[in-house]
């Protein structure tokens, strides 16, 4: 990057007549040279701009109205066939998350590590005392710092729920699955079919017309799901919610929109465009998934026992899924115990949950508040 730098001026002087005044005067006449700024001088200013946008987001989301106040022109006026998504859904936010996730990497210099972390848990209210490691200078990168772990302690388990919570966030809806739709947020919908794509990680398949009745097993018990979004200031990880065996992965790649509960509002369909990592097996009532979808800024999704799960890679195809088994003749899957850790988000997005339960499933915590990973979220009556 280049700059006009004062410290490279030549500065000549030459006399000047003006009319009406008496001799002469000497104007200085600047001469200016472009000189070559340090590129970390250009990344600070990118991190800067990009900083602002999460702010901007973040203001939004905050001051969004509640369901019981939600304005005209929300989902019911813009829907995904309108142009403003068109266009929203062809901006390059891809590459802006991968350029931001190599920002992200790069090893910030010890005397400003504390100053630049501080000015983030100002702006997004996150609470440094629950950190595993409390000294600034040890995250070497803004991501480092972003995935920071947490304190033994401060997140106890519920071991008597049925069902916890994955990860520290905000409840944007739950509830049971209707006519094969999930809302995403109150009065916005898209279709399970869509989500989970076909029901091929099963290998002895319900027989029905139906899709939801063919994702279950028990046939007297209901699907439900829950949608729990990360905002930046959120602790990042994410672990199981109960006692279940994970078979199958489906990787969706897409797109990389706002999962943010404005946007969620507004664009019907939204976790379907999004890329995202679903992971299918069974608990003690039978059909159980957890995914994970990605956001802007938030295209590295890390699950700690797939080592093969890559995502927001160029060029790869929105229009297919990519499956990977973990099921074989020696064991059925991967055995996950409540509050296993299982992955991580770069910086903030949102977790999915689907599955079945028999009727009559009881979740603790209401639609738009804040629950914490290990707190009770669920229960059969």
């Amino acid at each position: 990057m280049w700059s006009r730098s004062p410290a490279h001026t030549e500065r000549l002087m030459r006399p000047v007549s003006h009319t009406g005044c008496r001799g002469s005067h000497l104007i200085p006449q600047v001469s200016l040279k472009w000189v070559p700024i340090p590129m970390s001088v250009g990344f600070a200013y990118i991190c800067y701009q990009q900083y602002g946008h999460v702010i901007e987001r973040e203001q939004r989301h905050m001051k969004s109205p509640g369901d019981d106040a939600r304005p005209s022109g929300l989902a019911s006026d813009w829907q995904t066939s309108a142009p403003q998504v068109s266009i929203y859904r062809a901006l390059p936010l891809n590459f802006v998350s991968r350029m931001w996730g190599k920002l992200n990497s790069i090893e910030v210099p010890v005397s400003l590590r504390a100053p630049l972390y501080k000015v983030y848990i100002s702006l997004f209210g996150c609470n440094l005392e629950e950190a595993a490691i409390q000294d600034l200078d040890y995250y070497r990168t803004l991501g480092e710092f972003f995935r920071r772990r947490l304190r033994p302690g401060c997140r106890p388990v519920d071991k008597k729920a049925l069902l916890t919570s994955p990860s520290d966030g905000k409840i944007l809806h739950c509830g049971r699955i209707r006519d094969g739709q999930v809302e995403q947020v109150k009065g916005v919908t898209y279709p399970l079919a869509d989500f989970l794509g076909p029901v091929s990680w099963r290998s002895s398949e319900r027989k029905s017309a139906d899709y939801a009745e063919r994702v279950k097993h028990n046939p007297e018990n209901e699907l439900y799901h829950c949608v729990v979004y990360l905002a930046p200031g959120d602790y990042h990880g994410f672990h199981s919610p109960s006692e279940w065996t994970v078979s199958t992965r489906r990787h969706f790649p897409g797109d990389l929109l706002s999962v943010s509960e404005l946007v969620a509002r507004r664009v019907r369909g939204l976790f379907n465009f999004n890329e995202r990592a679903v992971y299918y097996g069974t608990w003690q009532h039978g059909f159980f998934a957890m995914a994970a979808v990605g956001a802007t800024n938030v295209g590295s999704i890390k699950v700690y026992h797939d080592k093969r799960l890559f995502t927001n890679i160029p060029d790869q195809p929105t229009d297919q899924h990519f499956d990977e088994e973990f099921s074989n003749e020696i064991r059925p899957g991967i055995p996950m115990k409540k509050g296993d850790s299982f992955g991580e988000f770069n910086l903030g997005s949102t977790i999915v949950l689907i599955f079945e339960a028999p009727p009559g499933l009881k979740f603790h915590i209401p639609e738009g508040r804040k629950i914490k990973f290990g707190q009770r979220l669920a229960s059969v009556r």
